[in-house]
């Protein structure tokens, strides 16, 4: 396990799947590789580039340690490095995966929040996932391309997905490394029972694959053993290609911050956690910690109470939508949050919360459920995405988080709207722009804050600049839910 050392530089072995666009086969690759480390008895720490919930919860499965997302545009490179080398360094092998497309990234054609840029950043090796599904010797064009688009990048290989026999093999294999000149380091043949399926927000959680028959595979190590490896190098051979880091002074997570002086102790934290509410970054529940807050979780589906000497309640996103009926039955829990609310017990929610915390949650096919009435409205679900990608906010007024006039950024996605929201008490949290050229498009209101409690669509990474939470932290009132 790597040590810091102050006089040179420090090598993390990491190495970082990516895949020439989404749906290649990412994280099935980047799961079998994960399995088949941990089986070898390594520690094996997961990452994932980009703002995504779901595919770090796999991960987290596969490993057993607790995955992280790094996120160049969202958090900046500063804090991409402080947070990889806080958890690597416990690490044996680091395996990061990628978003989208290798070079996909912001929409404003800077390259950041893309997998390149991020391994360019920490000199990671990166293996391409090409997905063979009618593909022959053209396969070799695409690994060329990829690999001289940008030099920077250490190009280690490639893993071919959804190879259809050991002749489909050959027919790409030879090509690929006689002329793109990259080796091919494994393959995994086609099988349909390793596909996990999609919905509205892609992948499942890991938490409702556990049992299911798809998820056989990804629980008992079968994954594992379907990858196939060729290349001379091992993988752990090949994170060791990975460049070295200098130390890192933290500013994330800096030595004895402990918790917001004009609060008399730690705060305690009531964090919704079940199936219905669970997207959170994990750097950011072990912020808050650091700050001194101490987080207990609850059960918005199964619990009558929150926790005891509750100050602050946070509800991450997830899927209310699908779990809108037992919300609704748990009355107690409702009755529980809105009181909190009433005695100044601070509530700080994110997109699924924030549909949580409205009168009514409208359901896909038009039925209507009664939520917690903290906020008058609805949220409707659509039939098409409303919303995707990366927003900076601005606050319209003081909240939770920051100041009128400060920003942060953000990313949203959702398949729901508000609808008959009141302005009479309260009032919209943000102005959202996105930025897709010279100029930012104004994107409209988001999010609705009234009193003690702030609500958005908006998910946010406090790494980006920790007095966010500290914020959050000193907005917590002295009131017992």
């Amino acid at each position: 396990m790597p040590t810091d050392s102050p006089q040179s530089p420090q090598v993390y072995p990491s190495l970082l799947i990516a895949g020439t666009h989404s749906g290649v086969g990412k994280t099935t690759i980047t799961l079998a590789l994960m399995a088949t480390l941990k089986k070898k008895g390594l520690r094996v720490q997961g990452f994932k580039v980009g703002p995504d919930y779901i595919d770090p919860s796999h991960h987290t499965t596969a490993t057993g340690i607790p995955s992280r997302n790094l996120d160049t545009w969202m958090m900046g490179p500063e804090a991409c490095l402080e947070l990889f080398t806080r958890a690597a360094r416990e690490a044996d092998i680091s395996v990061i995966e990628g978003v989208m497309g290798l070079y996909d990234g912001h929409s404003d054609g800077t390259g950041a929040g893309s997998t390149a840029h991020l391994a360019k950043l920490l000199g990671v090796p990166v293996i391409l996932v090409l997905d063979a599904k009618g593909l022959g010797q053209s396969a070799a064009a695409m690994a060329l391309g990829y690999k001289l688009l940008d030099p920077e990048i250490l190009l280690a290989g490639v893993i071919l997905n959804n190879v259809a026999s050991k002749t489909h093999l050959e027919y790409l294999k030879k090509p690929i490394e006689g002329q793109a000149g990259l080796p091919v380091l494994a393959y995994m043949e086609k099988d349909t029972n390793l596909r996990i399926p999609e919905r509205h927000l892609g992948l499942p959680p890991s938490q409702e694959l556990v049992g299911a028959r798809h998820a056989v595979p990804l629980l008992y190590g079968d994954l594992a053993e379907r990858l196939i490896w060729l290349g001379k190098k091992t993988p752990l051979e090949i994170a060791g290609l990975a460049r070295g880091l200098p130390p890192q002074r933290p500013k994330v997570f800096s030595v004895g911050r402990g918790h917001p002086p004009e609060v008399d102790r730690a705060p305690t934290i009531a964090l919704a956690r079940d199936e219905a509410f669970h997207f959170y970054y994990q750097d950011n529940l072990d912020l808050l910690r650091s700050l001194g807050a101490q987080l207990l979780p609850f059960s918005p589906l199964r619990d009558s109470t929150l926790p005891r000497e509750t100050d602050l309640i946070y509800i991450g996103g997830g899927f209310p939508e699908l779990y809108a009926s037992q919300l609704e039955a748990n009355l107690p829990m409702r009755e529980a949050i809105r009181q909190a609310a009433e005695k100044g017990v601070a509530i700080y929610a994110e997109c699924g919360g924030l549909m949580y915390l409205l009168e009514r949650l409208i359901n896909f096919e038009g039925r209507s459920y009664d939520m917690c009435g903290i906020f008058s409205g609805a949220s409707q679900m659509g039939k098409k995405r409303q919303s995707l990608g990366y927003v900076t906010a601005r606050a319209r007024e003081d909240n939770l988080l920051c100041k009128r006039g400060e920003t942060l950024r953000g990313h949203v996605f959702h398949w729901s709207r508000l609808v008959d929201v009141s302005k009479d008490s309260q009032k919209f949290a943000y102005g959202l722009e996105k930025c897709t050229g010279d100029v930012p498009a104004n994107l409209g209101q988001d999010g609705l804050q009234k009193d003690n409690v702030l609500a958005s669509y908006v998910h946010v990474h406090f790494a980006q600049n920790p007095a966010l939470a500290m914020n959050l932290l000193s907005s917590a009132k002295k009131v017992k839910a």
